[in-house]
């Protein structure tokens, strides 16, 4: 049973995942520094897919560092939620530190066992998850920003990649 969850699971967030990396692959480079909404919203995603995978979260560091405004700070126009990276990546970094929390994912998916499956994924003082559901909310929340990805997409250049059924990698 165990083997079927993680790989349907894994299968289904890899396309998640594979569908975020296509959104940034087909925004133009002539907009990348001059249209910064969509840079912010897939930076976003990717710290918090980054975070959402690591266990426990105290460990966390972005490989794409990053400020966290405090209430009284300007927050950068464009910027999603309080995270304001150190400067703008370039879609290579970006693609780089996707492909990493990819493995990342695929890794942590692999290393599910009837034992870590009660495992929890804690915030201090804040949320705690079993590590399957953090699995699913952070499974949404890519999938939630690639959609925002996808819509800024058509509004610019009219056009979106297709849908990603799932992954084309398996588990092994």
């Amino acid at each position: 049973m165990i083997n079927i969850l993680q790989e349907s699971l894994w299968r289904q967030f890899g396309a998640s995942i594979d569908m975020l990396k296509n959104a940034i692959e087909l925004w133009p480079e002539e907009y990348w520094y001059t249209d910064k909404k969509f840079f912010y919203n897939a930076y976003h995603c990717l710290v918090f897919l980054d975070y959402y995978l690591t266990v426990p979260p105290v460990n966390f560091a972005s490989s794409l560092p990053f400020t966290l405004a405090g209430p009284n700070d300007d927050i950068a126009e464009d910027a999603v939620d309080d995270i304001i990276p150190n400067k703008i990546y370039s879609k290579k970094e970006l693609l780089i530190y996707l492909q990493s929390s990819r493995e990342k994912c695929r890794a942590l998916i692999a290393s599910l066992t009837e034992e870590r499956m009660n495992e929890q994924w804690e915030e201090p003082g804040d949320r705690s998850f079993a590590l399957p559901e953090i699995l699913l909310y952070n499974m949404r929340h890519v999938q939630h920003h690639a959609a925002q990805l996808n819509l800024l997409l058509r509004q610019k250049i009219n056009d979106a990649p297709d849908w990603v059924s799932r992954a084309s990698d398996k588990m092994e």
